[in-house]
């Protein structure tokens, strides 16, 4: 594709020229006679490199560049005037032009000056390639796991990463919704621009319409100045919706007008403006099960559920506990600037087979706990009593040698045992062990394979 320039004259020869001298050098010219039109234009059209006259009937040059940086801030844009002041071209650099070029120029001087343009240009892009790398390969960091379904989750995540779909997430408590969140913003062509985030339900009803849709000066008590409202904060960005099943059923409405509209009605205001920003929501909740009892409407559920993505819960990938009891390890020992410490078998049998209600959270809590009140390492006693209760009766399994299982032999006579106990009834199994079928189904395949 040739690279695009786009023209703004409004003196019908000079444009001209101008397409002529371009489109001899092999730039693709677009052209406009007005900012109007250039805006348009600019809007429309995926333009490198600006040049534009500063003097126009209607909007002049400066208004243009100024609008122009408010859809990109990272847009190549050149001045020209026949006004060599010293003033105007000060201004112009200041508003964030790339250069200033005064009239009658020397063909030369201007095809040099685009030239510069495009390769500043491509600096940007290749910037902005290598931020979206580095995200790609940090933004999982925080979320720790090896599991299959823990990958299903990232493979999901790439895939939807760089679209604009709507995405809903859904998980218990403490699964790390808020990370996906984030780790989708950041694979993500908005990477470079905000990703804002607020809980729906930690608002009272009238708080929580300002901080979404903004609101006017005067317009209740306490609005001392016009507010932009995280809609509009988050231009070109992502707004992360968590608790979406907290919302008032007043504002889920004016929440779907937004949704539909790409715009919003500051409180206090006449006049709908516009927005751009990603909407991913998440929730603890079972939203099909809140439509059917009318607590949520069923209208903003689909358009919210464009593409859902569901977190397994701890429970469901306990081999992945290790993992995270070291990251949580490492994480404390550098934050109190101490040495990392031992897990004994015994400590970690024990939160390999806790029943996490409280997920990644809860056992971050616990190991936090534990690296505070243990010695040199963390063993069973540091630990949560109703931690210590729950594992009891596995440290009585031992192997024909009399040692220790592993954790994996742990987790696969637990589950043969349970299978027993209901008569090889895998659905009962899994409502016991509190697992997918799914997740059932896997690693007895495993358990086979070994």
């Amino acid at each position: 594709m040739k690279s695009k320039v786009l023209v703004v004259e409004d003196e019908e020869l000079m444009r001209t020229i101008l397409r002529q001298l371009l489109e001899d050098e092999g730039y693709q010219v677009l052209s406009a006679d007005s900012a109007e039109t250039a805006l348009e234009i600019f809007s429309s059209n995926d333009v490198a490199v600006t040049l534009t006259d500063i003097k126009m009937a209607g909007k002049d040059g400066l208004q243009l560049l100024d609008q122009i940086k408010t859809i990109d801030d990272e847009a190549i844009v050149i001045i020209m005037t026949a006004y060599s002041s010293v003033d105007s071209a000060i201004s112009a650099l200041r508003k964030g032009a790339y250069d200033y070029i005064t009239k009658p120029f020397v063909n030369e001087d201007l095809l040099q000056t685009v030239k510069n343009a495009f390769q500043t240009k491509e600096l940007f892009r290749e910037n902005r390639s290598l931020r979206r790398e580095l995200s790609k390969h940090y933004s999982f960091l925080e979320i720790i796991g090896n599991s299959e379904s823990l990958q299903e989750v990232f493979r999901l995540v790439e895939k939807v990463a760089d679209t604009n779909a709507s995405i809903l997430i859904q998980g218990e408590s403490g699964t790390g919704k808020e990370l996906i969140a984030r780790s989708i913003h950041f694979n993500s062509r908005r990477s470079v621009k905000p990703f804002l985030a607020i809980n729906c339900g930690a608002l009272p009803e009238s708080l929580l319409e300002s901080e979404l849709f903004g609101h006017t000066k005067g317009s209740f008590t306490g609005a001392t100045a016009d507010k932009k409202g995280l809609f509009r904060s988050a231009e070109g960005g992502t707004l992360f919706l968590d608790e979406i099943a907290e919302m008032p059923q007043m504002l889920q409405v004016k929440l779907l007008r937004a949704l539909q509209e790409h715009e919003v009605m500051p409180v206090g205001s006449s006049v709908a403006v516009k927005f751009d920003a990603r909407i991913i929501a998440a929730t603890n909740k079972n939203l099909e099960n809140e439509v059917a009892e009318n607590r949520f409407r069923e209208d903003l559920f689909y358009r919210l559920n464009v593409i859902e993505i569901s977190l397994p819960s701890l429970r469901e990938r306990r081999e992945d506990i290790p993992l995270l009891v070291k990251h949580f390890i490492s994480k404390f020992a550098r934050e109190q600037n101490t040495i990392e410490k031992a897990v004994t078998t015994e400590a970690m049998s024990a939160l390999v087979n806790f029943n996490w209600q409280g997920n990644v959270r809860e056992l971050q809590n616990a190991i936090q706990r534990a690296f505070i009140l243990s010695g040199e390492e963390i063993n069973i006693d540091n630990l949560p009593t109703k931690i210590k209760n729950t594992s009891e009766n596995f440290f009585e399994m031992r192997d024909p040698k009399g040692l220790r299982p592993t954790l994996e032999e742990m987790e696969r006579r637990y589950i043969t045992d349970v299978l027993k106990t209901v008569g090889e009834d895998k659905n009962a199994a899994a409502e016991i062990l509190d697992i997918d079928l799914s997740t059932l189904y896997r690693k007895l395949k495993r358990y086979e394979e070994i």
